[in-house]
């Protein structure tokens, strides 16, 4: 069969388990071959699909991150390799970035702090939208550690990011313009996509039965770790936006947040 036959028929058995049925059969046949999804449409569609292919499809049938299939997830302008163990980067998180660009504008903050860095995500694009700039990741997992360690070297950004584990900012004797969190924020219980529930690390993303026992832990680092003048964006889940809030003034900070492209407010910006 054709590439092109190939993915109709995988779109079709893909159609239950993913809202992206298409899109997913596209992301796996270019990793297959090799190549971008660019040049898979372009120019690949009439050449003979490898037989490798079959096993990609049946991983995905099983629920199974395209992400961690491929190895690979794109986050604002940066690629970034994933896999089990670790948070998958999301659209959603963009939102951070998107905040802190509005903020800083061209110049861009000297220092960055990511607390709960995973993978390196909010971290490295910060550091790749800001060439100046400088940066510590924290994570509790070794294993995210190395992932973003890995990613570091791969983008040319490990001369100016350093990555711990630590416990939010736990032992951090500095002051950072900007520091980044997407802590877990999903509510005990909360009933998720397969794809998250049974492959995704649970310690990146449950948080008590309110989905805000995270948000409660960092708080009182907050304001020591944030230089005069920084900024500290936080994500928050869907609903959360007023009891988060709330938690955060306690601590002393003027609150706003901005919307996600869905419109939940995603991103709560927090001023000393």
């Amino acid at each position: 069969m054709t590439v092109r036959a190939n993915l109709a028929a995988a779109t079709a058995r893909l159609a239950p388990v993913s809202e992206t049925p298409r899109l997913d059969a596209e992301l796996l046949m270019a990793h297959t071959l090799g190549v971008s999804r660019e040049e898979l449409l372009l120019n690949r569609l009439e050449q003979q699909a490898p037989a490798s292919f079959e096993n990609l499809i049946a991983r995905r049938l099983a629920h199974e991150p395209v992400a961690y299939i491929a190895g690979r997830r794109a986050f604002w302008t940066i690629e970034l390799e994933v896999g089990p163990g670790v948070l998958i980067p999301r659209p959603d998180s963009e939102t951070l970035i998107e905040a802190a660009v509005e903020i800083f504008g061209e110049r861009g903050p000297a220092g960055v702090l990511d607390l709960g860095t995973g993978p390196g995500t909010l971290l490295l694009a910060a550091l790749a939208q800001w060439p100046r700039a400088r940066g510590l990741g924290v994570d509790r997992s070794e294993l995210a550690l190395g992932f973003a360690r890995r990613n570091a070297e791969r983008l040319g950004l490990a001369g100016r990011a350093a990555f711990r584990a630590g416990d939010w900012g736990a032992g951090i004797g500095r002051t950072f313009d900007l520091i980044l969190c997407n802590p877990p924020y999903v509510e005990q219980g909360a009933q998720l996509a397969p794809d998250v529930a049974l492959w995704e690390p649970d310690e990146a993303l449950y948080a008590g039965a309110d989905g805000l026992d995270a948000c409660r832990d960092l708080a009182p680092d907050l304001p020591r770790l944030l230089a005069p003048g920084g900024v500290a964006c936080v994500e928050i889940g869907a609903g959360q936006e007023a009891a988060a809030t709330s938690l955060l003034e306690a601590h002393g900070f003027t609150v706003s947040s901005r919307l996600d492209l869905k419109q939940v407010p995603r991103c709560l910006i927090l001023r000393p």
